[in-house]
């Protein structure tokens, strides 16, 4: 086990070492063959006020393309949430937001939004609003974690482990699939047709989730997974039962919450501009970002 540890920190460095270095694939395919809106989508308010480590003109610009392309209007935020500025959008979508400017800096973990911010959100999905919200490994699950309770979600705020359903040598990064059977039966999975049919999906790194009553996982943990409150903690607790996404309907609206950032954007890093997001082959993380956003805006009951 100190060996894993060991080799994990080392992996983890050289992560962050390239993640300076990260930035949206300009080569990843954006188009979408039959938009699910022909005119007029949903409005789609991209958070952009609070710190945001993903932006629409930066990591997570392949994922803003995708969506425009499928018919959403999506304009970026950079206010503070209120009743009046939520008002005209049927979708939130916030990002990897921070306490702070910089996710090293003092603060990054306290929350990111303030009473009166959390309130409105929590008012306006009772109200008929649909919100995503994307929160990583420490400090995003910190700064996410005020507003994902408000709805009931518990976040570890910390990394997730499973070597056994992982990419090998990498036990952060996890593997959803039919075959292993953690990939959930969900619409979100199922899609309108089998053309749309999730089969596998890949996250890069995140926390892990615990839904209210009632709610569906969708990227769930076996039960060789486990949660440490840093990457290189020696000390870890069981994440049997918890999930990196999870979806429910709360009031008239609906609230995904997602335990990894990555695995919805189009990245690469380094000099062999290797992948890590929706453009890595072998992954339907591209087909699961469309469904999510088809359920979030109703097209999928």
């Amino acid at each position: 086990m100190k060996l894993l540890v060991l080799v994990c920190a080392f992996l983890l460095f050289t992560c962050v070492t390239a993640a300076g270095q990260q930035q949206a694939d300009p080569q990843f395919n954006t188009s979408v063959e039959n938009p699910a809106y022909k005119r007029e989508g949903p409005r789609v308010m991209f958070d952009e006020a609070h710190h945001n480590f993903h932006t629409t003109e930066g990591r997570y610009k392949p994922f803003v393309d995708l969506m425009f392309n499928d018919g959403y209007r999506v304009i970026r935020n950079r206010q503070p949430f209120t009743k009046q500025s939520l008002s005209t959008y049927k979708i939130l979508v916030i990002a990897n937001a921070l306490g702070a400017e910089e996710d090293d800096d003092a603060g990054a973990d306290d929350s990111a939004f303030n009473a009166d911010e959390i309130t409105a959100v929590h008012d306006w999905v009772k109200d008929g609003g649909s919100l995503l919200l994307i929160a990583d490994h420490a400090p995003f699950g910190g700064a996410a974690a005020a507003l994902a309770n408000k709805f009931g979600v518990d976040m570890s705020k910390g990394y997730t482990f499973d070597p056994e359903n992982s990419v090998a040598n990498l036990p952060t990064q996890l593997i959803f699939s039919r075959e292993n059977k953690l990939l959930a039966s969900h619409p979100i999975t199922e899609g309108r047709n089998e053309k749309e049919r999730v089969n596998l999906v890949r996250s890069f790194t995140g926390q892990s989730l615990k839904g209210p009553e009632g709610s569906a996982g969708i990227l769930n943990l076996a039960s060789t997974a486990f949660d440490r409150p840093t990457f290189s903690a020696e000390t870890s607790s069981s994440a049997a039962g918890r999930t990196q996404a999870v979806a429910f309907k709360f009031g008239k609206g609906r609230v995904v919450v997602q335990g990894e950032a990555a695995m919805l954007s189009a990245q690469i890093s380094g000099a062999d501009n290797h992948p890590m997001g929706m453009n890595v082959p072998g992954s339907d993380n591209r087909q699961y970002a469309l469904n999510l956003m088809h359920w979030l805006s109703g097209i999928l009951k």
